[in-house]
């Protein structure tokens, strides 16, 4: 078993920052493999944000490219999203992924959610 426990969503100003932070404790049988964030707008279905390989490759969606910037401990199983130049559009819950392999076996775990707001 994974939990991911994320903090550092909250209310900004458009042209503002955060900083989201998603740790991930498991076992020691359990292998953490990619990383992500996604995110859901009222209304709307959940999108990836942006996603790192336990080896550094990352995948942003084109919408935050250059304003984001994804990183991971891989010591401390963490993950961080660096919101940059934050848009109204940015508004969402933001979810914390984390890809494992327990006994072969590939597994999925999500975090409960952050909410970020951006106000124009």
């Amino acid at each position: 078993q994974v939990q991911l426990v994320e903090s550092g969503g909250g209310l900004v100003q458009a042209g503002g920052s955060l900083r989201l932070s998603c740790a991930a404790a498991s076992g020691s049988i359990v292998r953490i493999n990619t990383m992500g964030w996604y995110r859901q707008a009222p209304g709307k279905q959940r999108e990836l944000v942006a996603a790192i390989t336990s080896g550094g490759m990352t995948n942003y969606a084109d919408s935050v490219k250059g304003r984001f910037t994804i990183s991971r401990d891989n010591a401390k199983n963490t993950v961080y999203l660096q919101m940059n130049t934050l848009k109204p559009e940015d508004t969402a819950v933001y979810y914390c992924k984390a890809e494992a392999t327990r006994f072969q076996l590939e597994y999925n775990y999500w975090g409960q959610g952050t909410q970020v707001t951006v106000s124009s």
